[in-house]
């Protein structure tokens, strides 16, 4: 009867099923407005179910408003509850091609077979034993009180900086901390000056948030804070202790000017403290934070240090953001995951986060000197490196090349993941002859293969 099939060993009950074919029915007009549907004793009948499990699936026709009940009637169609099925338009995408990477120098991207995933699983469980019942509800957008508290002590263990827990929100990483503060300070139509070039995906977080951006020009010295002249931004984005891509760092005088321009002009500075931590020549650069904490706003994450799945980074605020911040974060997604952040804490209480972060920089500073070396090896003096001894990637600039889109496809077809700093650019044509090298995640014989692939490539395309 009506053409229903019942799969008795379907995990879905009797009575989802009859109701999902008949509600298909009425909306694909297969039943009509005002039709009758058969009494529920004559269905139960026919089907082979109780009369209790087809009274069920009509309720729950009739809860959703596609069919109609009245005493002493039979239940019938309700009217325009129709929706017959029309042809879908077919929308053909462009296939992506699959490469197979042999020689992977993508930037940004930590050794995660060094993280100790053991002692981390133990803090986890920890954690979830531990953490009090109350920290299962909703805790509030500012994050787990331990965890700023051990974040503020940290951030004086590494970069000698005095800052109130009070003043610092977790977030879920550095890119989510920019789309909030796109919507705190700028709102759609602000104007952002930053760093060109400067990291592609931070660009395009601002300009999703309808934010207009203004170039300033890099140099070795980080962002030419010369060319600040612009009217009426509403922020100003920077990378000041490892600049993205270069690898500069901002001068003292460059930092003096810049405060003074976010003073006299009544703006934010948004620091993102990129990839700093790992330094090979001297302690970290201390943030641009301890000249100004009324007008800088500094973001920091920890998937760089940990690992990028952790999703947990921190903002410290000044206090007149404060409000604001907490009501967008409350309608955005709340807080962070609770347990994530309770073994973060310990991880750090524990000064499990110091150690690793040194054990990390003396691999991560091995590995940069094998790069140089084995770059010198292989293109003698022809090239010469980029910024501080800093960081997980180096940039590289070959004098008189051009690296383009062709290059980079090139590449990839010959099995190297590689990019131009163009890819970074606002304005292009600028640094044409640079190269981004990751080499944070490749052990000795994955840089010394991917150099011999690197230059075999250059040889057969430019």
């Amino acid at each position: 009867m009506l053409g229903i099939k019942l799969e008795r060993k379907s995990e879905q009950p009797l009575k989802r099923q009859i109701y999902a074919q008949l509600r298909e029915q009425i909306m694909d007009g297969q039943l009509n407005a005002k039709d009758e549907l058969p009494s529920s004793r004559e269905l139960a009948k026919t089907l082979g179910v109780s009369r209790n499990t087809v009274g069920e699936a009509y309720d729950m026709l009739i809860a959703e408003g596609f069919a109609i009940s009245r005493q002493g009637a039979a239940t019938q169609v309700a009217e325009g509850v129709s929706v017959k099925k029309g042809e879908q338009a077919v929308i053909r995408e462009k296939p992506s091609q699959a490469y197979t990477i042999k020689a992977d120098f993508r930037t940004g991207r930590p050794d995660l077979r060094q993280f100790p995933q053991y002692l981390w699983r133990q803090f986890l469980h920890k954690a979830s034993m531990e953490t009090p019942s109350e920290l299962y509800g909703y805790t509030g957008p500012q994050g787990l009180p331990a965890l700023r508290t051990e974040i503020s002590l940290w951030l004086f263990r590494s970069r000698g900086l005095k800052i109130n827990a009070e003043d610092i929100f977790i977030t879920s990483g550095a890119t989510h901390a920019l789309h909030i503060l796109a919507e705190l300070l700028c709102g759609k139509g602000g104007k952002v000056l930053m760093e060109d070039p400067c990291h592609s995906g931070m660009l395009q977080t601002f300009r999703k948030k309808g934010c207009l951006i203004e170039p300033i020009p890099v140099d070795n010295q980080g962002m030419m804070t010369q060319y600040l002249q612009y009217k009426d931004p509403c922020a100003v984005y920077v990378t000041p202790s490892h600049q993205f891509p270069l690898g500069g760092i901002l001068s003292a005088a460059r930092r003096a000017e810049l405060v003074r321009f976010a003073r006299e002009n009544g703006v934010y500075i948004i620091e993102d403290d990129y990839d700093s931590e790992f330094r090979y020549s001297g302690e970290p650069i201390s943030p641009l934070y301890a000249m100004d904490q009324q007008n800088v706003i500094y973001v920091g994450t920890f998937s760089k240090s940990l690992f990028p799945a952790l999703r947990i980074g921190y903002v410290v605020l000044p206090k007149p953001l404060h409000r604001k911040w907490s009501d967008i974060r409350t309608y955005m997604d709340v807080q962070n995951p609770i347990f994530e952040q309770a073994a973060l804490a310990e991880f750090m209480r524990t000064r499990k986060l110091d150690r690793h972060i040194q054990k990390m920089r003396r691999i991560y500073g091995q590995r940069r000197r094998v790069l140089l070396e084995l770059f010198k090896e292989a293109f003698g003096s022809g090239w010469t490196p980029y910024g501080d001894a800093a960081g997980l990637h180096v940039a590289v600039d070959f004098p008189g090349i051009q690296f383009d889109e062709a290059f980079r496809k090139g590449c990839l077809q010959n099995g190297i993941y590689i990019t131009p700093v163009e890819k970074h650019c606002i304005v292009r044509e600028a640094h044409q002859s640079k190269l981004l090298i990751g080499y944070g995640h490749l052990e000795h014989d994955e840089i010394r293969e991917g150099i011999t692939m690197l230059r075999d490539a250059m040889d057969s395309m430019i």
